[in-house]
């Protein structure tokens, strides 16, 4: 039987002393209703969250996604959420999960219920995609127009697009335009032809022997699967770079993957119809990397 298992938090001050938090925890049955009419994430997507892939019972990148966890906070004018007693949840969800295989967990946090208390917090756990075919035989992207030019983020930080937000309905909508064109996935581009990022993913690109992505300005959302690739890279003595990348330079790469916390390192295969060269050796050796105990 499938992995699934779902936790609700009583959200604690980022200052609370307790060094247990067990009684903030309730356990609920994942099939079945446990949130409020009323509860803003559901009616506004007013909320954030993370994703953490699980390798054999181990969570990768673990105090990576509570920092993000707490900068989308930040950002979107949400208490503070207290690192202490994430971790906890999370460690109690790995508790009823299996020791091999990979699973996803996830953690929200959102505004809560309009007119009520708030914030509202939970933990979901549950067995992963297999994602074995995107992995080795690639995926075909098509580059879409965000509808941003690069400037945007720091003229407009209200659109919180330095946020993992709970509003995904423009990503999804963009992964099913991937679709009708024939694709798998999307690569985002700003209205004046900068690349940005996947609906779900980072962007990674070779040039000769520099691997680059696009800087982690607040017009991306920076990926932990990215940064921790980019530090086994440099490890190796690889020349890795943040730069500002034109939309017309995607198809002279020797090599781009799109990369993601569940998903891992996908080669692409073709973006916009133009076909793209795939390094299996590579990309078997990143994927190697990522399916490792990562912390």
């Amino acid at each position: 039987m499938a992995w699934r298992y779902a936790l609700m938090i009583d959200p604690a001050a980022s200052d609370d002393p307790r060094t247990d938090f067990s009684e903030t925890f309730t356990v609920i049955d994942p099939a079945t209703p446990a949130l409020s009419v009323g509860e803003l994430s559901t009616q506004r997507g007013d909320g954030i969250f993370e994703s953490i892939g699980v390798v054999d019972g181990h969570p990768q990148e673990v105090e990576p996604h509570l920092a993000r966890l707490a900068h989308s906070a930040q950002l979107c004018d949400l208490p503070a959420p207290h690192a202490e007693q994430w971790r906890q949840a999370i460690a109690r969800a790995l508790a009823e999960g299996p020791a091999e295989g990979e699973g996803v967990i996830k953690l929200i946090l959102s505004r809560g219920v309009e007119h009520g208390p708030a914030p509202t917090a939970w933990v979901t756990a549950a067995q992963a995609a297999d994602n074995t075919a995107a992995r080795t035989r690639g995926i075909r992207v098509v580059t879409l127009d965000r509808g941003y030019d690069s400037g945007a983020p720091a003229r407009a930080p209200w659109l919180l697009l330095g946020a993992k937000t709970l509003s995904y309905a423009v990503n999804m909508a963009a992964i099913r335009e991937a679709k009708r064109r024939g694709a798998d996935d999307a690569i985002f581009v700003s209205s004046d032809g900068v690349v940005l990022e996947a609906p779900t993913a980072s962007v990674v690109l070779r040039f000769g022997d520099r691997f680059v992505t696009p800087e982690p300005t607040g017009a991306i959302l920076q990926g932990t699967t990215q940064v921790s690739l980019f530090d086994h890279l440099r490890a190796e003595g690889r020349d890795v770079a943040y730069e500002a990348i034109p939309a017309a330079d995607l198809v002279k790469a020797d090599a781009v993957w799109l990369l993601s916390s569940v998903r891992l390192a996908a080669p692409v295969t073709a973006i916009d119809g133009a076909e793209i060269v795939v390094d299996a050796a590579l990309t078997a050796s990143f994927n190697d990397y990522l399916l490792s105990p990562r912390d």
